[in-house]
């Protein structure tokens, strides 16, 4: 019996220890292996599991094996697959947090470069052919000279140009406002219309030869560039809707030929109807007589007659000092932003009377909302194209 519930192995394991080496061998099965007395035993336990990374960040446990029939506690044969449960995420790695990060800082610089004002250095980020323009009010000026004539002058002057056209029958002298660094000058269509040829001086005394890129009589506005020209100072052009009457203002031009002259004043009024003339040949006949660009407003005509080829556009009204040759030139606010761009003057030079001499405190300037809705239709060659 002993034998046979041993050949069975149920029992196996309860062979008396006492018995004889040689009486338990040859009560051992024949298929069982011999067992080699200096072999280490088998560990009571399999070898703790190693943990399995089955994607980046998390880590599971392979289940324990579990005998088919048994108590959970050993017993039995076959295998229960457990359920593993994953680890906490690892944290990310300390380089890719760097990425996003680091954008949020260039955002917030970018956003402090704009709540500051420098709307030239956006201007300089963004490309050459980009005009800095702002929507409200942008402080062009240092804060240590803020609210004076002298802080706008020289922060503004850089960007105003005069301009000397070469007609078929004579020349014309006006202004112009630099709105890139690489050479766009924003001025009006009757300083530059009919020429042959253009010349532009800059504040330092540089001059260089410019081309129209596209002309619109109606809003008498012009847009020329300068030929080989890089590293200019660009105007900010500010928001002409934000402008009220009283407000104290620069004008920057080139009147008689003198460059950079600055003049101050105030708004006198908005949305002032100004009619000028668009018959190009009408208008330069009447500056060859020193009467300025002709002009009508409130039914009078000034500086001669305008003829019969017009148009007509919303003007600010300055009282701020206007000749001929500020024509084109730029109407500041006290931040330094363009507001308008000066189109229209009385002139008294051919009045006899030396009384009425000078200049009489009626300006027109062409709001600067005007010129900036249309720049994309200028540089691709303008109306008159």
């Amino acid at each position: 019996m002993t034998e046979s519930f041993r050949r069975d192995g149920e029992y196996e394991q309860y062979t008396n220890p006492y018995q004889g080496a040689q009486q338990h061998a040859s009560a051992t099965p024949a298929n069982s292996s011999p067992v080699n007395p200096e072999w280490p035993p088998p560990p009571a336990q399999p070898p703790a599991p190693q943990p399995v990374t089955v994607e980046p960040g998390t880590t599971v446990w392979p289940a324990q094996p579990q005998v088919a029939g048994g108590d959970g506690n050993g017993g039995g044969g076959g295998t229960a697959v457990l359920t593993a449960v994953p680890a906490a995420p690892a944290p990310a790695p300390k380089k890719r947090a760097r990425g996003p990060f680091a954008l949020l800082a260039a955002v917030a610089i970018v956003a402090a470069a704009i709540g500051g004002g420098t709307a030239y250095g956006i201007q300089e980020l963004t490309g050459n052919d980009t005009v800095a323009s702002s929507s409200t009010s942008t402080n062009v000026v240092p804060s240590s000279a803020k609210g004076t004539v002298s802080g706008v002058a020289k922060a503004v002057s850089p960007s105003i140009v005069e301009i000397n056209a070469t007609l078929s029958n004579g020349s014309s002298t006006g202004s112009g406002v630099i709105i890139t660094s690489d050479g766009e000058i924003i001025t009006n269509n009757h300083v530059i219309s009919g020429a042959s040829s253009i010349k532009v001086s800059t504040s330092d005394g540089k001059e260089y030869t410019a081309k129209v890129v596209g002309t619109d009589s109606k809003k008498d506005l012009a847009l020329i560039k300068l030929e080989n020209a890089s590293g200019l100072t660009p105007a900010t052009l500010g928001n002409s809707d934000g402008v009220q009457v009283g407000d104290e203002v620069v004008a920057i031009g080139s009147p008689e030929g003198l460059t950079g002259t600055v003049t101050s004043g105030i708004v006198s009024a908005l949305n002032r109807d100004v009619t000028v003339s668009t018959d190009e040949s009408q208008g330069q006949q009447q500056q060859q007589q020193g009467g300025g660009w002709p002009f009508e407003f409130g039914g009078q005509q000034f500086n001669g007659d305008t003829g019969s080829s017009t148009t007509t556009y919303k003007a600010l009204q300055t009282d701020a000092s206007l000749n001929p040759g500020n024509s084109g030139g730029a109407l500041i606010d006290m931040n330094g932003n363009i507001i308008g761009i000066n189109s229209a003057m009385y002139s008294a030079a051919d009045s006899t009377s030396s009384s009425s001499a000078g200049s009489v405190g009626l300006g027109f300037a062409i709001p600067i909302n005007t010129v900036k809705s249309d720049l994309a239709s200028l540089r691709a060659g303008g109306s008159d194209s």
